[in-house]
C-alpha cells in the first residue's frame, strides 16, 4: 500500500504553509527574538507604595548631593542659592513649596506649609531643636524617590561601599528600608535633604502657578473722525 503522504501532491506544500504560519505567530512583527523580556514589563507604584512588578528598572541618581548645599554653576545657580536660604532660615516655606510643586497644584502650600510651622515651633520650643517636623515632612522625600525612580539611601550606600545587599530579600523589604532611610536622613539632616529635595524638584518640574493659560486682551480701536472735503 502507497503511502498517504506519496498519493497526496498536496500534502507536503500544506505543511510548509503551516509551518511558516506557525512561525509568524511565534515571532511578533518588529520585535526582536533576543530582547530581555523584562524590558517590556513597566514598573510602577500602587496606592499603599508597593512595587506592581517584580524586576525593577535601574535607578538614577540625584541630581546634586545631600551636601551640596550651593549647587552647581549653571543655570539653576540663583535657584540653589534661593533653595540654600529657605532651608536655612524658612524651612516651612521650602517644605510648602516642594508640595506644591510635586502636587502641581496651587492650593496644597499652605496645607502643608501652616503644620509643618506649628511642629516646627513645638519642637523648638519644648524640646530646643527641631523634631517633631521631620516626623511630618519625611513622606515628600519618598515619594520624590519613587515618582522619579530615584536610588535610595541604602542603594546608593550599596553602590559605593559594597555592602547592605543582602539585607534585603525583595522589593517590598527594599522599598521598607528606603522608606525608613528617608526618615532617618529627614530627622538627622532635616535641613539639607529639604534643600536637596528642592534643587530636585525645580530641575524637573515647573511650578504649577507658570502652568496658566495665556490670555489676549483685547483693545478697541480708538476713535475715528472724517474730514470735510474742501
Amino acid at each position: 500500500m502507497a503511502n498517504s503522504s506519496e498519493s497526496n501532491p498536496l500534502l507536503p506544500k500544506q505543511e510548509e504553509v503551516e509551518m511558516k504560519n506557525e512561525k509568524k505567530s511565534a515571532v511578533p512583527v518588529g520585535k526582536n527574538i533576543d530582547a530581555p523580556v523584562s524590558a517590556a514589563i513597566s514598573v510602577g507604584w500602587t496606592a499603599d507604595g508597593l512595587p506592581v512588578a517584580e524586576s525593577v528598572m535601574e535607578r538614577t541618581q540625584w541630581d546634586s548631593g545631600l551636601l551640596s548645599c550651593l549647587g552647581r554653576n549653571d543655570e539653576f545657580c540663583s535657584s540653589d542659592l534661593e533653595v540654600c536660604l529657605l532651608g536655612s532660615v524658612a524651612p516651612c516655606v521650602l517644605y510648602g513649596s516642594n508640595v506644591e510643586r510635586l502636587g502641581s497644584s496651587p492650593g496644597t502650600f499652605a496645607n502643608h506649609c501652616l503644620p509643618y510651622t506649628g511642629l516646627y515651633l513645638m519642637g523648638n520650643t519644648f524640646f530646643g531643636w527641631n523634631c517633631l517636623a521631620p516626623w511630618f515632612s519625611y513622606p515628600i522625600r519618598t515619594a520624590i524617590r519613587r515618582k522619579f525612580n530615584l536610588e535610595g539611601s541604602s542603594e546608593a550606600l550599596a553602590r559605593s561601599c559594597g555592602c547592605c545587599g543582602s539585607f534585603v530579600e525583595d522589593e517590598v523589604q527594599r522599598e521598607q528600608c528606603e522608606t525608613a532611610c528617608d526618615f532617618a536622613t529627614h530627622v538627622f539632616c532635616h535641613a539639607c535633604a529639604l534643600c536637596q529635595e528642592g534643587r530636585e524638584i525645580r530641575r524637573r518640574l515647573p511650578h504649577p502657578g507658570f502652568n496658566a493659560q495665556p490670555f489676549v486682551v483685547m483693545i478697541p480701536p480708538g476713535e475715528q473722525t472724517m474730514g470735510r472735503q474742501a
